[in-house]
């Protein structure tokens, strides 16, 4: 069936399943900080992006503004049904979304050939959520910090949407582990694509937080040393990738 996937940078994707739009952890516009203030972290966007048109779901895997991102949901059309975590839909119910639907790890939400399965993700510091997402003979699975749901038995998905390489901070240690769990993400699920995620996109960060950063290892498929059989892609930003054809539109 025709998938295909638009990475906004950061958490964001638009992903497209036949006539479906699911937005997924949108920030296209505004500049984006953490409590308590600028100072302590602020990104900003070097270039804005448009809100995509007749959404049908947006799904939020996290509460936190990078995920959840205030100023860029203050800009959707507030009738457009979400779907997320239930420290994200803390976040939607106060901008005035009405159609919500808290999903805690294990749960489901079906319509009629989409489900959206659950899966418990990162602590930061309430466990979030990842997601597998299933429509027809197509199936993704997304969750941002690269844990993996150990209740999580083998099977088989089509797309992989991970971080791909780990991010620390002192005393923290590491809270993005794309690198560290990407072994174990591929035996899991044998993915034919793989989108790295999390890190990338065309923004700048400053505070206090961004300058004790650091990163290991390199988002190509050499030095992750990935299968062949698997298609890996490090996105661009704002292109829309059609993974029936393999091709960039």
């Amino acid at each position: 069936m025709p998938l295909s996937a638009t990475y906004y940078g950061s958490n964001g994707w638009l992903i497209e399943l036949d006539k479906l739009k699911i937005l997924i952890d949108p920030w296209l516009i505004g500049s984006l900080s953490f409590p308590p203030g600028d100072w302590f972290f602020k990104g900003e966007l070097n270039n804005e992006n448009k809100i995509p048109e007749n959404i049908d779901i947006i799904l939020l895997t996290q509460g936190q503004p990078d995920h959840s991102h205030p100023p860029t949901l203050k800009q959707i059309n507030k009738s457009i049904p979400v779907i997320g975590s239930k420290e994200a839909i803390k976040i939607v119910n106060q901008l005035g979304f009405k159609d919500l639907k808290i999903l805690c790890p294990g749960n489901k939400f079906i319509m009629n050939d989409l489900v959206i399965e659950a899966t418990s993700g990162a602590p930061v510091p309430n466990v979030e959520n990842g997601y597998i997402i299933t429509h027809k003979s197509d199936s993704i699975y997304i969750e941002p910090h690269g844990f993996l749901d150990q209740r999580i038995k083998p099977r088989q998905i089509n797309v992989l949407i991970t971080p791909v390489v780990d991010v620390q901070l002192p005393i923290v240690g590491k809270f993005i582990r794309g690198k560290s769990s990407l072994a174990n993400l591929i035996k899991v699920f044998s993915p034919t694509t793989i989108f790295a995620s999390t890190i990338g996109g065309d923004a700048k960060f400053t505070g206090i937080i961004s300058k004790l950063l650091s990163t290991e290892g390199s988002p190509t498929k050499t030095s992750l040393e990935i299968d062949t059989l698997i298609k890996f892609i490090n996105p661009d930003p704002g292109i829309k990738y059609d993974l029936e054809t393999q091709k960039e539109i």
